[in-house]
């Protein structure tokens, strides 16, 4: 039997040349797997950067078509909230990426162009760290050195929220010659037994009604924090800072139907009851005079009810008289009543919800990526297209009058807007004529036809807007709060939900800090003169504050 033949020399020299050889190729192939490496880490960058940057082209395009063409409906907003989320987990995809691709080293990574990064607000506090420079020349190790400067790199920081107990002491005194005892007076309290400062019943405010956090998960944040609080204990505080703030509810309710103009809209708000949920409404009204150059501040005024009816309203607003801006609701109708106490009430038609009406029916784009989708596409109407278009060239002259006064705005909507108008109504007649009047356009055409008299209201009075918007914006905080805290545990707490939310939009209209005017008027209520408490007012605390910092 033969010995098998190793393939491999037995001279020594040999091997090692064969083994060198290995190495090499070794070497070449670990180098070749780190460039492919490398470049599919640039390409997963770059692709991700320009993912991203797609989205947010994407989301720019949305927000710039929504305020030019679109309604102001509460599914265009959650649509656009969806549409900044991606956006988000984009961009971290793609600094993620970009990071993987920076750890390259064999070709040049792939950088994501980023925008310029602005100065930290001059308000922040600085704390300088010094790294200590070297006591020798590093080169020569002279120890011959002189300061030529310095490079400064600022970085964010942050400083856990800090709890502290305010011991307020009173001193006892015996008085020698008539041994009658003294001591200073309590200090008032905005709350019973005063054991919460301003400053955090103005927090447990604002998170609660500003930022939508009902007040178990702040229980949980805070016993996070080392401060147990039981949920009912901080109920209690809600509940008494609201009745201390109920003065000041009532006098910008006073301040709202002492305006001849304001905005009106309801919601849904969901009512704990007896295994289920009833249907309550917010109800709000907004005096809003900066769209026709007046100089009283805007406020807005909520109210709450179990129920939609017409009597709401009509008790709301009693003892009020003016131009009501508001949608087509059937309970509104008493209140335009001509001989109705103390005066009439004249109607001004919300163009954005008739506008709204013929969209739905003349959206390509909603269309389109149904179609997309596998789903099945509604009808694309060319009437209603050319109504939208229409009512948009309105639009663009309420846009550039807006902000003068009455009499600048009357004059160029009887120049320019009346001859519009007075052939849109003649195009809708004519068009209402050739089709079936089940329509959805027809449906569409009647809604302002039939109220032909509150949309034509702005033609003759020029502090009547085109459309309800202030009412919706001043109400967008409600449902953005619903997916949070579900529901109202009562009638009682609606209530108070509307005196939270009227002070909030109130100091949000007035470019004010809520908190910030929470925790100051909490602070200085309780002992404020009853006669001076319109200084507490958010558009004069603004004044105050500014006037103090000057």
């Amino acid at each position: 039997m033969e010995a098998a033949v190793s393939p491999l020399p037995d001279d020594a020299e040999a091997l090692k040349a064969l083994l060198t050889l290995a190495l090499q190729k070794a070497d070449a192939a670990e180098q070749r797997a780190a460039v492919v490496e490398a470049e599919l880490a640039n390409a997963r960058a770059l692709a991700s950067a320009t993912e991203a940057m797609i989205a947010h082209l994407k989301l720019q395009n949305a927000k710039l078509r929504r305020e030019q063409y679109g309604a102001s409906a509460e599914r265009t907003e959650r649509l656009l909230a969806q549409f900044e989320l991606g956006y988000e987990d984009l961009e971290v995809d793609a600094a993620e990426d970009e990071f993987a691709a920076a750890k390259t080293t064999t070709i040049s990574a792939f950088e994501r162009k980023k925008p310029v990064r602005k100065p930290f607000p001059e308000h922040l506090p600085r704390e300088r760290v010094v790294v200590s420079a070297p006591c020798s020349c590093p080169a020569c190790g002279s120890d011959r050195l002189s300061r030529l400067g310095e490079d400064v790199t600022e970085t964010l920081e942050v400083i856990p929220r800090a709890w502290k107990v305010i011991q307020t002491v009173r001193e006892k005194f015996a008085c020698r010659a008539c041994e009658k005892i003294t001591q200073p007076p309590a200090p008032f309290h905005v709350t019973p037994r005063g054991w919460a400062g301003p400053s955090f019943l103005a927090m447990l405010m604002f998170n609660k009604y500003g930022q939508h956090q009902p007040l178990h998960r702040q229980a949980e944040r805070f016993a996070c924090e080392g401060v147990p609080l039981s949920v009912s204990t901080l109920a209690d505080q809600i509940g008494a800072a609201c009745h201390a703030l109920m003065p000041i509810y009532r006098m910008i309710e006073a301040h709202v139907l002492a305006a001849e103009r304001i905005h009106g809209d309801d919601t849904t708000v969901p009512v704990m009851a007896k295994g289920k949920t009833d249907t309550g409404r917010l109800w709000d009204y907004v005096r809003d005079d900066r769209p026709f150059g007046g100089s009283d501040p805007p406020a807005v005024i909520f109210h709450y009810s179990r129920d939609r009816r017409g009597e709401h309203p009509r008790s709301h607003l009693a003892s009020w008289s003016g131009i009501l801006q508001a949608d087509a609701y059937g309970g509104y109708g008493d209140l335009y009543v001509a001989d109705r106490q103390p005066g009439p009430i004249l109607e001004a038609g919300c163009f954005a919800h008739a506008r709204r009406k013929f969209f739905e029916l003349a959206d390509v784009e909603g269309a389109a990526r149904k179609k997309s989708r596998g789903e099945k596409a509604p009808v694309i109407y060319p009437i209603a297209l050319e109504a939208v278009q229409k009512l948009d060239a309105l639009f663009a002259i309420e846009r550039d009058i807006n902000g003068k006064n009455p009499a600048e705005r009357l004059a160029s909507c009887q120049e320019l807007s009346a001859p519009l108008m007075a052939e849109l109504h003649e195009w809708l007649n004519a068009q209402l004529a050739k089709i079936s009047r089940n329509h959805d356009v027809a449906k569409a055409i009647n809604y302002m036809l039939r109220r032909w008299g509150a949309f034509t209201r702005f033609l003759d009075d020029g502090r009547v807007c085109l459309s309800n918007n202030a009412a919706e914006r001043a109400l967008r905080c409600v449902p953005l709060g619903r997916k949070s805290w579900l529901f109202c545990g009562s009638d009682r707490g609606g209530q108070r939900a509307a005196i939270a939310y009227s002070l909030i939009q109130t100091c949000r209209l007035n470019d004010l800090d809520p908190q910030a005017w929470l925790a100051d008027t909490l602070a200085r209520i309780a002992d404020h003169p009853v006669n001076q408490l319109e200084a507490l007012l958010p558009w004069n605390w603004c004044a105050n504050q500014r006037a103090i910092a000057a």
